[in-house]
């Protein structure tokens, strides 16, 4: 696949990618829980601090979707392995991982207030488990590319 179709096919997946969570965060969210609290009235006051968590947990996500499109417009250009995308990888790693951890932190903090339940919890857990393992293998590819774009310099200046 040629530079310019990859560029194209990823920024249409980031496109993609943030289109669907704009719905989820938007309609989906706000409709599960206003579904939540008709089951059980004694959520409604839970309902809008989950809901300020959620969409506050959608910031990382959206920088990550902006550093993505920055990287596409790189490999577009031919600068797949430069050290300006280790870079953006870096920051990927570094979002991934603050997020997995306020996400973490929160749940704890909604639990101790008796705003959550041990099995939201445990689905918490297996979020953040998703998000450090996005963060680890972020770093790795950032670790990588960064090595390459060193190689990459050395053979430049050997021509």
């Amino acid at each position: 696949m040629k530079q310019d179709a990859l560029a194209k096919w990823l920024k249409f997946i980031i496109v993609g990618v943030g289109f669907c969570g704009l719905l989820t965060y938007t309609v989906i969210m706000p409709r599960f829980a206003a579904y939540l609290v008709r089951q059980n009235s004694m959520l409604e006051k839970n309902v809008l601090p989950w809901l300020i968590l959620i969409w506050i947990s959608a910031i990382p996500c959206y920088a990550v979707l902006v550093l993505g499109w920055k990287i596409a417009d790189n490999i577009r250009r031919d600068r797949s392995f430069s050290y300006e995308n280790a870079e953006y990888l870096k920051w990927v790693s570094y979002l991934s991982m603050a997020d997995a951890v306020f996400v973490f932190l929160a749940n704890i903090i909604f639990l101790l207030l008796d705003m959550s339940a041990a099995a939201v919890m445990l689905v918490i857990c297996i979020i953040v488990f998703i998000g450090i393992s996005i963060s680890i293998c972020a770093a790795a590819l950032s670790h990588l590319v960064a090595k390459a774009a060193e190689i990459q310099e050395e053979n430049d200046l050997t021509v």
